[in-house]
């Protein structure tokens, strides 16, 4: 029995097949201008990748911003129940999560059977997520994949007071002209990104053990700064940006194993 999880968020879709065993396979791309087009196209990846055909899935969830739009979808479910479901099949012991995605970040408390007790939600502005780091990226001249090792090496970091993204870019433009150096201006850009999404985590609780999602997981800078706030040390899968896939997959499966 093999099942399938999509989950279509607004800068990558993501899909996961799970067979009774654990992963089979999963792929990831970039999000395009119409979710159908990019569901067809990570769902043909995928199966490419377990070299097994549509019809070989007993059951399809899809989640995600775009999970209406998605064929072959037998049901939809939140994200947020997804990265719940995918982080505690992950870590089992996880109870706080910090999913940090493209165009939102969510704070998620876990419940012992995998279950979303509380969550919140930054989805009205870029701050804090990575569309913020990668405009920032853009306005220092540094490569997006470079920028969270860079920060670490700041001595100071650099005051960012407002996380808006319009005024942020003139602050790092002000700081530049100043002379200050990129390093800490990174420093600032990823202190002003953790502590956004510390606020987050303050509203649904920060208990043990805690876990970081999504692709910003990727960013080391993030993920120190982050861990400072909090206080814990946090768990990273090996392909953090899969976990609400692999949620939808496991709820797939969960399906079947109910019907039959």
């Amino acid at each position: 029995m093999h099942t399938l999880g999509i989950d279509i968020g607004s800068a990558s879709s993501k899909a996961v097949i799970v067979g009774m065993d654990g992963i089979v396979a999963q792929a990831i791309i970039e999000t395009g201008p119409e979710s159908r087009g990019s569901a067809e196209a990570v769902i043909s990846m995928v199966l490419a990748e377990a070299d097994m055909k549509p019809d070989q899935m007993a059951f399809v969830i899809a989640t995600g911003y775009g999970r209406i739009n998605v064929p072959f979808a037998d049901e939809i479910i939140t994200e947020i129940a997804c990265h719940a479901k995918g982080v505690h099949y992950l870590f089992p012991d996880a109870r706080t999560v910090l999913d940090m995605g493209g165009q939102d970040c969510k704070a998620i408390r876990v419940g012992p059977d995998g279950s979303h007790i509380n969550f919140s939600m930054n989805d009205k502005c870029a701050a804090g997520t990575g569309r913020f780091l990668e405009i920032m990226s853009v306005q220092l001249a540094v490569p997006l994949d470079q920028i969270g090792r860079l920060s670490l090496q700041a001595d100071q970091d650099a005051k960012i007071s407002n996380v808006c993204t319009v005024f942020a870019r003139t602050e790092v433009s002000r700081q530049l002209r100043r002379g200050q150096s990129k390093a800490n201006i990174l420093g600032g850009v990823h202190a002003a990104t953790a502590d956004r999404s510390y606020s987050l985590l303050k509203r649904v609780g920060i208990e043990a053990d805690f876990v970081i999602s999504g692709g910003i997981a990727k960013n080391i800078g993030v993920v120190r700064r982050v861990e400072d706030r909090v206080g814990l040390p946090a768990h990273i899968s090996e392909e953090p940006q899969i976990i609400g896939a692999l949620g939808a997959a496991i709820f797939a499966r969960e399906r079947v194993q109910t019907q039959s």
